[in-house]
């Protein structure tokens, strides 16, 4: 799997609603671009509860997308450009079905690995200034993800971003996203379980996943108890 890139992102904090702040309006780089552990050199996260850090160091949204929002939104001018989902690299030839945790790619000089997939909030519909974008994301699994950086490097547009190295293979973005979030398709006790064991995938959503196993598991005790 090898593909061009066709843009580096990096955004700033700017006032997004009103007095709150986000970087999730980006803006291609020309030249060089410095990937850090942290992210591309120049990105900013407003939010750093939520956003950020070394498990969400660079943003992926599938270039393929964009022709399906066109026709789901009825046109949308955000789509004629990009970025138009906060994404820090623009390529197309890769989606959440083809890719899973913990695969590996070479970006330029730098070697990134995927750690959980894109969890969507209310700034995408606030960019848009649509509803139902949220929900549209969770039934279709079209959710992007986030890299960490293993290596450091540079990279440019024009660079190729080609996976090295396949991860935890029965586990894809799009099926795990599936799993935790599409409500027509739940995950089972079984299901959690090897989500919670998935060494790739970032701590937190292992550790949230582990819990709700020992929910799960404490609710069907009590109920058998009583």
């Amino acid at each position: 799997m090898k593909v061009a890139v066709e843009a580096i992102c990096t955004g700033k904090s700017k006032p997004f609603r009103g007095e709150e702040k986000s970087a999730f309006v980006k803006t291609p780089i020309s030249g060089e671009a410095r990937i850090t552990a942290l992210g591309i050199r120049g990105d900013e996260q407003a939010d750093l509860k939520n956003h950020g850090g070394v498990d969400m160091a660079v943003h992926h949204y599938p270039r393929e997308h964009y022709s399906w929002w066109d026709s789901e939104l009825g046109g949308h001018e955000l789509l004629n450009s990009t970025p138009a989902f906060g994404e820090n690299i623009v390529v197309t030839g890769i989606t959440e079905s083809a890719v899973h945790i913990g695969d590996q790619f070479r970006l330029g000089s730098a070697l990134l690995e995927i750690s959980q997939p894109r969890q969507p909030c209310w700034k995408i519909e606030h960019r848009f200034d649509r509803k139902g974008m949220v929900k549209a994301i969770m039934r279709r699994h079209n959710c992007g993800w986030y890299y960490r950086v293993i290596e450091e490097g540079e990279a440019q547009a024009g660079d190729t971003l080609e996976r090295v190295a396949i991860g935890h293979a029965n586990w894809s973005v799009a099926r795990l996203f599936a799993k935790l979030y599409d409500k027509s398709d739940p995950a089972s006790i079984d299901d959690l379980h090897e989500i919670a064991a998935l060494e790739k995938l970032c701590t937190l959503w292992r550790t949230k996943v582990a819990e709700a196993v020992d929910a799960a598991v404490n609710a069907a005790a009590d109920q058998a108890s009583s």
